[in-house]
């Protein structure tokens, strides 16, 4: 046996990159989940979102706080069950779905947006850019946290039956 076959032999298996995955997703969702509940974040997501079809409905109701904290509750709620999903499978999906929902919205401010820097274009991100593609790490990594979820959750049922 080679150096290299005993390290291989000796690495956790993928189930400790599911838990990783989804304890960093818990985590970033609480954190941005809970910043929307504080006026400077409310007044940049506005910025942002107030005009977009999907959310403008909300300011005229709510106002600028409280859409933000709306968006803050649906960030909470979706890392709760992803956070949830270390224990009960079904949550770890409708968490994971919820993610990748959320992730799906806000690349979808990219539709149509000014994305390139000025006077340097493409491949020279602006600073929308710079906020929204971050995003589609994020976006995988709920996808693979919903699949984990529905896979269990299968293997649940196919025991049970």
């Amino acid at each position: 046996m080679t150096v290299i076959d005993a390290v291989y032999t000796r690495l956790p298996g993928p189930s400790i990159a599911i838990q990783a995955l989804r304890w960093s997703i818990t985590f970033i969702f609480l954190m941005f989940g809970i910043a929307k509940f504080a006026a400077y974040e409310a007044e940049g997501v506005a910025r942002i979102a107030e005009h977009y079809w999907l959310f403008s409905w909300m300011y005229p109701l709510w106002g600028v706080q409280g859409a933000s904290n709306a968006i803050g509750v649906l960030e909470l709620s979706a890392g709760a069950l992803i956070a949830a999903g270390a224990w009960s499978h079904r949550a770890g999906l409708i968490g994971g779905v919820m993610g990748i929902t959320t992730f799906l919205v806000t690349l979808s401010f990219s539709i149509g947006a000014s994305l390139w820097q000025k006077n340097y274009g493409f491949p020279f991100m602006g600073s929308l850019a710079q906020f929204l593609f971050k995003d589609v790490v994020l976006l995988a990594a709920c996808f693979a946290l919903a699949l984990d979820a529905a896979h269990r959750l299968a293997q649940t049922r196919k025991g049970a039956a």
